[in-house]
């Protein structure tokens, strides 16, 4: 890569992940291998990475792993080719088996479900707390009681079914885009 400073967004982790469409592990092994980081993160400090500088060190790297196709064996293609005809035939198993979901149908789901714990404990905490909590001034006893409504919200939140197999269901909209 040119010495010249990229132009682009600066970044923290999450947002450089969600931004480039890959998981965080998956950003965590780039920078394994060279990807460019502004400032690395710890110890409460974000991460920062330069959008337009992990771009350009992404196109490079697919450049490099191209070139390494060149250069392999013909035994090394057919086994590589194997491999992946192997996965795309498990993967249509699966699908047929009904083992997965689509991404973004799995993605509705948890947000429905996350919405559920959110107004669980925004609904059921404060109130029950408020009312436990009139006239204390002890910070130790006030931490415990709000401690004990968390865990006593989650507690009831566990025992309900958040994400439901009709959430994880195509719609027929989802199933024509296929």
């Amino acid at each position: 890569m040119s010495n010249r400073v990229q132009r682009g967004e600066v970044l923290n982790r999450t947002e450089m992940a969600r931004h480039l469409g890959v998981a965080m592990p998956t950003l965590d092994e780039w920078v394994r291998r060279g990807c460019p980081v502004v400032e690395r993160g710890g110890r409460g400090r974000q991460w920062k990475f330069n959008s337009a500088e992990v771009r350009a060190w992404r196109d490079e790297d697919i450049r490099h792993q191209m070139a390494d196709t060149r250069l392999a064996s013909t035994e090394e293609l057919k086994r590589r080719k194997l491999a992946a005809e192997t996965e795309t035939v498990e993967l249509e198993l699966a699908k047929a088996k009904d083992l997965v979901v689509p991404v973004e149908q799995f993605e509705r789901a948890l947000a429905k479900a996350f919405g559920e714990v959110r107004a669980g404990l925004r609904n059921v905490v404060p109130g029950r707390a408020a009312r436990r909590l009139i006239g204390e001034s002890d910070e130790t006893r006030v931490k415990a009681v709000l401690l004990d409504e968390i865990d006593q919200a989650l507690t009831a939140l566990a025992d309900e079914t958040l994400i439901l197999e009709d959430d994880l269901e195509l719609n027929e909209d989802e199933s024509e885009e296929e």
